[in-house]
């Protein structure tokens, strides 16, 4: 059509030439860039058709074509085209799952014999369908968006035990610059997600607004076209950096074209460089992947001046967001539920909440080195993370009161409590503590003396614990009873064991002798 349009040209212009400025047919030539031969075949047809200068306005350039072409008849009457497809059905066609261009070509092909062929049928088809879904050429302004996606092939990792895994290639693009972040992880699971974005951040020395991923499971919960559930650690990361994440459309690849591109070109740039190493771990194909990509960023466009690198350098560093003062630190969260004993269970270790949450559901968020705690968006507790199995860490203030005075008794202290009231009361604490194995037994002992000196008075509490030191009976139980029987009133035997009373019924020692 172009080449067409340019003959039409090229006629009018020979003709204005010739009938305004009167040059001849070699001049013609020169001035047109055309063979005299075709200079002089121009003016032939244009004589033959009657046309002389200036070309009436009226004729259109379809028009103009046909009288040159024909010299001025009546054109040969043209063979009719084949019958066009349906193309607004078809495109619905194509949206049922299984149906392909070629199959709605064959059906057509039954309706219409000499209709046109199967690579005439897709370019029209193609054409058609470019008219009414025409692609939105996006302008990215510098700073704004970063664009970032999972390559699709993997590379083989060769671990000791024989076996090989795939590393996958994280892809950061920005839009302005075309600046490209590469970095291959062992997985593809939210911990190497978040490390991806922190790492790109870090290569870029700054923040795009804007965050475009994909809606792979680790970005996006539920896809929504309007209102997508982002995943909340994902979410917590761009907050920290001051981003905002808008996925890409569900089936609409040209929304993050960029990353696309990039993807394409890391393919080929890096993976293709490295299909014939052998790499042993994520760490050594890291290495080999960084001068690639620094080639790749430093070398200069095709079709445009510059390269990504120089872009980045004049247009896009000065205007991202600034790094926050410390990387983010990734993180887990959990919905454990408070235990009776008021702890949570992270990792089979055990961390305290204050007790007022017993049996309440709370959310635990979960870094390398914290356990904080959050009931209702609040921090309740924060914790030094444990890797000891089994254990507690146990933060005072969240105990009941109760348990807390119970807490803050030790041996040496209920040992001076009881040489407070008095000798006897001292001496009966430490024989508490001291017959038991562990001296924490012997703490319920004590504190039920406590009690009873505080209900019965210190002074009959003193004389109980005499008695009960010279009977050899230091218990609670044994002080309480004297305590209950008055006996502590009583004088104390001097000698022990009493001497038997003379009594009919009882025969002495002399009667076994």
């Amino acid at each position: 059509m172009a080449r067409k349009r340019k003959n039409m040209r090229q006629i009018k212009e020979v003709l204005r030439l010739r009938h305004e400025h009167q040059l001849s047919v070699r001049e013609i030539g020169r001035s047109c860039g055309l063979a005299p031969s075709t200079v002089n075949d121009y003016l032939q047809r244009a004589q033959a058709a009657g046309l002389t200068w200036p070309v009436p306005e009226t004729l259109s350039e379809p028009q103009l074509q046909e009288l040159l072409m024909s010299g001025g008849k009546a054109a040969s009457p043209v063979e009719p085209s084949p019958a066009l497809p349906d193309w607004p059905h078809l495109r619905q066609e194509l949206g049922r799952k299984g149906v392909t261009l070629h199959l709605l070509w064959r059906e057509y092909r039954q309706v219409h014999p000499q209709g046109y062929g199967y690579s005439r049928f897709c370019e029209l088809y193609g054409r058609w369908a470019g008219t009414i879904d025409p692609p939105l050429r996006q302008v990215h302004l510098p700073g704004e968006k970063l664009f970032v996606d999972w390559a699709g092939p993997t590379i083989p990792i060769h671990q000791a035990d024989g076996t090989v895994r795939g590393a996958y290639l994280f892809v950061a693009v920005l839009g302005a610059s075309n600046k490209t972040y590469v970095e291959a992880f062992g997985d593809m699971k939210l911990a190497s997600w978040i490390t991806a974005h922190c790492h790109a951040y870090a290569f870029f020395g700054g923040v795009a607004k804007v965050l475009v991923p994909d809606n792979t499971k680790t970005a996006v919960l539920q896809p929504c076209r309007y209102e997508p559930l982002l995943h909340r650690v994902y979410q917590e990361m761009a907050a920290h950096y001051g981003a905002t994440i808008i996925p890409a459309r569900i089936k609409k690849p040209k929304d993050k074209a960029k990353v696309e591109g990039g993807v394409l070109i890391s393919e080929r740039k890096i993976l293709a460089a490295l299909r014939d190493c052998t790499f042993f771990g994520v760490v050594e194909l890291n290495a080999a992947i960084k001068p690639l990509l620094d080639e790749l960023n430093g070398q200069p466009f095709q079709k445009l001046e510059g390269s990504r690198d120089q872009w980045f350098e004049q247009q896009e560093k000065a205007v991202l967001l600034p790094l926050p003062a410390s990387a983010y630190d990734p993180a887990t969260w959990l919905e454990p539920q408070v235990n009776i004993d008021y702890h949570v269970v992270v990792d089979k270790h055990y961390y305290s909440v204050p007790h007022a949450l017993v049996h309440q559901t709370v959310e635990a968020r979960l870094t390398a080195t914290t356990v904080e705690i959050f009931h209702h968006g609040q921090r309740v507790a924060s914790h030094v993370r444990s890797a000891q199995p089994g254990r507690f860490t146990t933060v005072p203030e969240h105990r009941p009161k109760s348990h807390q005075k119970y807490l803050q008794w030790s041996p040496g202290r209920l040992q001076q409590w009881g040489e407070k009231i008095g000798p006897a009361c001292g001496r009966t604490v430490r024989e508490i503590l001291e017959r038991q194995p562990h001296p924490e037994q012997g703490f319920r002992s004590c504190l039920g003396l406590f009690r009873l000196g505080k209900a019965l008075g210190e002074t009959r509490l003193e004389a109980a614990c005499r008695r009960a030191l010279h009977l050899g009976t230091c218990s609670y139980r044994s002080i309480k009873s004297i305590l209950e029987h008055h006996l502590e009133a009583q004088p104390l035997e001097l000698d022990l064991p009493l001497p038997s009373p003379a009594h009919d019924n009882l025969r002495g020692s002399q009667y076994y002798a």
